[in-house]
C-alpha cells in the first residue's frame, strides 16, 4: 500500500533560527553514531501525528523515502523535507502546530548532543547529575516558570482505551481546566489527548488564553505516541527514565486513567519513589480514576499493588470512580498542600528538587533478553527497590510491543522471559492476562501477540 507524501521547506519562527556548522554536520551524519537517524525518526513521528499507528518499525517501513536535511545559510536555517506524510499538511502547507513540533525535535536533539552528552558538568552516573541534566533540558525548552503558583497536573493512561474511557478523560480535563489547572501528558492519543481536549474547553470558559498542554516524550516511544494536535509545548528527553523524572519534577499532582503495561510502568515508578524513606512526608496528590466501567480495572490494579508492594503503597493514592468533579476538587486540594509544603521547605514551585529519586529509577534500563531475565523479581529487598525492578519489567514489555529496537529483538530472539518468586510471577501474569482480555494491550489493526513469557 502506498501512502500519500509531500515535499516542503520550512523555517523556524522565533526559535532556533541559527545553527553552528558543526551542529548541522552532526545532524546530517548518517554514519554509526551520527545524529541523523534519531533526528529523522523523531521528525517522521511528529509528522505522522493523528494517524492510528502504534508501531515504530512499521512507521519507518511506510515512509522509506522520507528524508530531512538542513539548508544552512548565514542569515538562518531551513529544513528541507521530502516525502513527508501528507496528513501533516493542509492545502500543501504544513500545519502550524506540527511545524512547531518539528523544530522542538531539532532543538532538543541539538541540545542533548551538544550540551548534555559528554559534558563534564553532568555526571550522569550519579543521581544528582541526572537530575541536573533533566533540569537543564527542561530549562532549555522553556518549561520552568518560576513566577507561577503550582498548577500543573500530570495525566497518565493508555493510548488504547475505549470510547467511554476516552470521554471520561475529557470530562476530568474539563473540570481541571475550569479550576485553572494546566495539563501535562505523554503527548499521544487516548488518555494523553482527552484531558488536554477537555481542559481547552474549561480554559476557554474561564477566559484563560495561555493554557499549557505539555507533551513529554522520548525518542524510543515517540513513534508509537506521536504528539496529538492539542500539545502546544513539546519536550523530548533522551530516555524513558529521564522522561519519567521530568514528569514528577515538573508536576504538582498526578491523575492516572486506565491503561496497559505502559501505565503500570508509570504507576510503579511514582509509587516506588513515594515509598522511599526520604519521601514519606512529601505530599504528592495521586489519584486513580475512570468511568464506572473501569471499576474492575482499578480493582485489579489495587490488588496487584497490594500483593506486590503492600498496604503502604496502597495508602499513597486515592481511587475515585465516575466522578470528574471530585477528582478535580481533590487535585486542587492536594496541590494546595504541595504549595504549602514547598513554601515551608523553601523548595521551588516549578521543579521538585526535594523529591528523592534513587539511582535505580534513573539509570537507563536496556530491555534486552539478558537484562529482562536477570531482573530481581523477589520480595527479599526494600519495597521501593522491588518497585524499581517491577517497573523495569513492564518497561521491557512496552519496548517489545511498540519500540523499533524492542520489536526487532523479539523477532530475532523470541519472547522476553521473566522469572522470580512464584507469587510475584502469578500476580504479574494475572495482571497482564487481564490487560490482554480487556484489549488494553491491543495494537491498531493487529491481533495482539505477547512479547513476553512468565517463568514461574
Amino acid at each position: 500500500m502506498e501512502y500519500p507524501v509531500l515535499d516542503t521547506q520550512i523555517s523556524p519562527e522565533g526559535r532556533l533560527d541559527v545553527l553552528l556548522k558543526a551542529e548541522v554536520n552532526k545532524l546530517l551524519d548518517t554514519s554509526h553514531g551520527g545524529l541523523y537517524t534519531i533526528f529523522r525518526h523523531c521528525t517522521l513521528a511528529v509528522l505522522n501525528s493523528g494517524n492510528a499507528l502504534d508501531d515504530g518499525k512499521e512507521l519507518l517501513a511506510r515512509y522509506p523515502s522520507f528524508s530531512i536535511s538542513i539548508i544552512h545559510r548565514e542569515r538562518g536555517i531551513k529544513l528541507d523535507i521530502k516525502n513527508a506524510p501528507a496528513s501533516a499538511f493542509v492545502d500543501g502547507v504544513m500545519i502550524k502546530g506540527i511545524q512547531e513540533h518539528v523544530f522542538a525535535v531539532l532543538r532538543d536533539i541539538i541540545f542533548l548532543n551538544s550540551e548534555i552528552e559528554g559534558n563534564a558538568q553532568f555526571d550522569i552516573t550519579t543521581s544528582q547529575g541526572i537530575t541536573d541534566a533533566v533540569f537543564h533540558i527542561l530549562r532549555n525548552a522553556n518549561q520552568l516558570h518560576p513566577l507561577v503558583n503550582p498548577n500543573l497536573v500530570v495525566c497518565w493512561g493508555g493510548h488504547a482505551i475505549s470510547g467511554n474511557e476516552y470521554d471520561y478523560t475529557k470530562h476530568v480535563g474539563y473540570q481541571l481546566g475550569l479550576r485553572g489547572l494546566n495539563i501535562c501528558t505523554g503527548c499521544g492519543p487516548g488518555a494523553m489527548k482527552g484531558p488536554m481536549k477537555g481542559a481547552t474547553i474549561g480554559h476557554a470558559k474561564q477566559r484563560i488564553a495561555n493554557g499549557r498542554y505539555l507533551g513529554v516524550t522520548e525518542p524510543g516511544i515517540i513513534a508509537a505516541e506521536a504528539p496529538n494536535a492539542i500539545v502546544n509545548e513539546l519536550v523530548i528527553l533522551p530516555d524513558i527514565e529521564k522522561r519519567l523524572e521530568a514528569f514528577v519534577r515538573l508536576g504538582h499532582a498526578i491523575v492516572i486513567f486506565p491503561g496497559g503495561a505502559g501505565t503500570t510502568e508509570e504507576i510503579l515508578y511514582i509509587l516506588g519513589i513515594l515509598l522511599h524513606p526520604d519521601n514519606v512526608d512529601t505530599p504528592f496528590p495521586l489519584i486513580f480514576t475512570g468511568p464506572a466501567s473501569a471499576a474492575g480495572y482499578f480493582k485489579l490494579i489495587d490488588q496487584f499493588i497490594g500483593a506486590t508492594l503492600g498496604a503502604q503503597a496502597q495508602n499513597r493514592y486515592q481511587i475515585i470512580i465516575d466522578n470528574p468533579v471530585l477528582v478535580a476538587q481533590q487535585v486542587l486540594a492536594g496541590i494546595g498542600e504541595v504549595r504549602a509544603y514547598r513554601k515551608a521547605t523553601s523548595d521551588a514551585y516549578y521543579f521538585n528538587w526535594a523529591l528523592k529519586i534513587p539511582n535505580e529509577f534513573q539509570h537507563p534500563f536496556i530491555p534486552n533478553h539478558l537484562n529482562m531475565r536477570q531482573l530481581q523479581l523477589h520480595k527479599n529487598q526494600d519495597t521501593h527497590l522491588l518497585a524499581a525492578n517491577l517497573r523495569r519489567a513492564f518497561s521491557g514489555i512496552v519496548a517489545g510491543n511498540v519500540k523499533e529496537a524492542g520489536i526487532r529483538a523479539i523477532e530475532e530472539f523470541g519472547h522476553f522471559e521473566l522469572t522470580g518468586d512464584s507469587d510475584l510471577m502469578e500476580s504479574i501474569d494475572a495482571l497482564l492476562t487481564s490487560f490482554v482480555q480487556q484489549q488494553r494491550m491491543k495494537l491498531p489493526g493487529k491481533l495482539y501477540v505477547p512479547c513476553y513469557r512468565i517463568i514461574k
